[in-house]
């Protein structure tokens, strides 16, 4: 079984939170990707877990400095989880470990451009990481790349780490990235792409919850 996290990636206020209203039932994690997060700010978050109380909500910050000092006001608002890149210093993702453990929520580093991923995942379990991000990301998927190697091969460390995979993943991969290891399911335009994004997330999520 695994977890599903929905993706949004709009840079508009209203459209955002329209569309998690339609698929907050239907999802386990409702995240706010990047550039979403960056272009409306805190108040997203704010408005987002005072209405989806029974969701756990990721803020995909990809804070690559001051990490303790960059996530804790994220925490503080209500995320469940904060992203880190597996690129930055390790203090700067110890800061994000440290300040997740502050607040009882957890800290996920995003292999996304990582070269050696198989040391960095070691190290930063060590460290304390609480999910690994096993992440390709769209200019890497209109070039053609899929999760599906990387994803092998941190869950081949068997670190005993929730490890969370996007990249292009729809319900035809679902299942496929399930066995695989995954234990966070993240789907976006498979998903906000529907014509149906209720019955998209919903097809997804109960893929992912099957044993």
């Amino acid at each position: 079984m695994a977890l599903t996290q929905m993706a949004l990636d709009s840079l508009d206020f209203d459209a955002t939170v329209a569309l998690a209203t339609q698929v907050a039932p239907h999802v386990d994690i409702l995240e706010i990707g990047t550039p979403c997060i960056k272009h409306n700010g805190i108040k997203l978050l704010e408005v987002l877990r005072a209405k989806f109380p029974n969701n756990k909500i990721l803020v995909d910050l990809k804070t690559a400095d001051a990490g303790f000092y960059e996530a804790e006001p994220f925490f503080k608002a209500g995320a469940d989880i904060v992203t880190v890149l597996g690129i930055s210093d390790i203090g700067t993702i110890k800061g994000v470990i440290d300040v997740a453990n502050k607040y009882g929520k957890k800290a996920q580093v995003d292999l996304i451009n990582v070269a050696d991923k198989a040391a960095v995942t070691k190290a930063v379990a060590a460290a304390g990481a609480h999910i690994i991000g096993v992440h390709t990301g769209l200019d890497q998927q209109a070039a053609g790349q899929t999760p599906f190697a990387d994803l092998a091969l941190v869950a081949g460390l068997k670190l005993g780490v929730e490890i969370s995979v996007a990249g292009g993943v729809k319900a035809a991969t679902a299942a496929q990235v399930r066995d695989a290891g995954a234990t966070i399911i993240v789907a976006g335009a498979a998903i906000y792409g529907a014509a149906d994004p209720a019955a998209s997330a919903a097809e997804i999520t109960a893929i992912a919850h099957a044993a």
